[in-house]
């Protein structure tokens, strides 16, 4: 076995303990009605293994019953001891409308932010970032990534600056498709990042094959931006009977399904589904409860029965 397989086997063995039917426990302890948590290797602190992106719903301006919504999304999460909010300039005015509802909150300190730098060039990028912030509310932020690697080489140097200053905690890149996964790959060979975010969902694999054993190899955190496949196939499987297998891994919805597939994979920190209603946000949450199903469990059941 190479380093990388032992390395992987050791992490899935540090955080799976068998239960009855073929299910695991995994992403370190927690009572059945608590979040689990799983470690961010650079640093060993734990992040709960669900978040929120902010790229569905949050572009909505104040006075839309949209917006009405959010304050409940951000109870939900918190309620449910979750943490993480993932944003970027990208999406329209999704910073403005997290930093609004935070500082409306009572509960900002129990926030883990996650933004993006999304231009190029040196001072744009420095711009965009003070921007940023100042939109969040923040002072100091938890991670910038260089989103979907534009101009990453000028953006991360900035990043490794403003880390070693203390003005990010963190730094990542991102990318949401496959024809990206070779610089990914590079980028995370040659830099010191902490974070990668990426899209792996249960009909959408092809992150499993090298850039998450790569990110166990390397100590690299990870983020899941389209647990859902994009929302196709959860909109495909809405209407459907859940399978009768879904009860050993507690499960109440697809939603619940969908997302104990990609935490099923031990180099997944946490899962950022985007959602503008309270409800759906609740119930997100609940799949990083419980019963987190191994690998094993999947090549056993398939959403047909």
């Amino acid at each position: 076995m190479n380093r990388a397989g032992f390395l992987r086997a050791s992490l899935a063995a540090s955080l799976a303990v068998a239960l009855p039917g073929g299910a695991s426990a995994a992403a370190g302890s927690a009572p059945a009605s608590q979040m689990r948590k799983r470690r961010i290797a650079k640093t060993g602190e734990e992040l709960p293994v669900i978040g929120c992106g902010t790229w569905v719903g949050f572009g909505h301006a104040p006075g839309t019953p949209e917006y009405a919504r959010l304050p409940g999304v951000l109870e939900a999460l918190f309620d449910a001891g979750g943490t993480l909010l993932d944003s970027s300039p990208m999406y329209g005015r999704s910073e403005q409308t997290t930093g609004e509802l935070l500082a409306r909150s009572s509960r900002r300190g129990q926030a883990f932010l996650a933004t993006k730098v999304w231009t190029t060039g040196r001072e744009a990028g420095i711009r965009q970032m003070q921007e940023s912030m100042s939109l969040l509310g923040a002072q100091k932020l938890d991670l910038m990534q260089v989103h979907n690697l534009v101009d990453w080489q000028t953006q991360l140097q900035t990043l490794k600056e403003w880390k070693a200053q203390g003005r990010v905690r963190y730094i990542g890149i991102t990318h949401y498709t496959q024809s990206a996964y070779r610089e990914l790959e590079a980028v995370m060979r040659r830099e010191p990042i902490d974070f990668l975010q990426i899209n792996y969902a249960f009909d959408d694999r092809a992150a499993a094959e090298r850039l998450l054993p790569l990110a166990a190899d390397k100590g690299i955190a990870v983020l899941v931006n389209k647990p859902f496949g994009g929302g196709g196939l959860l909109r495909q499987l809405r209407d459907r009977p859940l399978p009768a297998w879904a009860h050993e891994i507690e499960c109440t919805s697809w939603a619940q399904v969908l997302l104990k597939f990609v935490l099923s994979n031990p180099a997944v920190t946490c899962a950022i589904p985007g959602t503008s209603r309270p409800e759906h946000m609740a119930d997100n949450a609940a799949a990083g409860m419980g019963t987190i199903p191994g690998a094993a469990f999947w090549r056993q059941r398939s959403l047909e029965s």
